[in-house]
């Protein structure tokens, strides 16, 4: 079951990946440059009164370098990309196990 729910936020988030590249490249067509909705953008969109609490909620409970140098530079990456990569990650955790070829012969 677990590995069912793994498998199938890692399609929602290849989907939603699909879609974010699909409305970006639309709008870099039409600025006549590359233009791409950055991760920290839309959560704000999707959580806008939950998302100015999470600095300070991970600097206070997890480490303040957490916040500066990592979550600000994964904030600014395109959102399309993150949740290509993020989909195909719990897709890959989600994987059936590979069957064992053969048997084993020491004893």
């Amino acid at each position: 079951m677990f590995r069912f729910i793994l498998r199938l936020i890692g399609f929602l988030l290849i989907a939603a990946g699909f879609v974010g590249f699909v409305i970006d490249g639309a709008r870099s067509i039409a600025a006549g440059e590359i233009t791409y909705a950055p991760l920290g953008q839309i959560l704000f969109q999707l959580m806008p009164g939950l998302f100015p609490m999470l600095e300070p909620a991970v600097t206070r409970h997890i480490h303040p370098a957490m916040w500066d140098p990592v979550l600000l530079t994964v904030l600014l990456w395109p959102a399309a990309l993150v949740a290509l990569v993020l989909g195909l990650l719990l897709l890959w955790l989600g994987r059936k196990p590979a069957e064992p070829i053969g048997y084993l012969a020491e004893k």
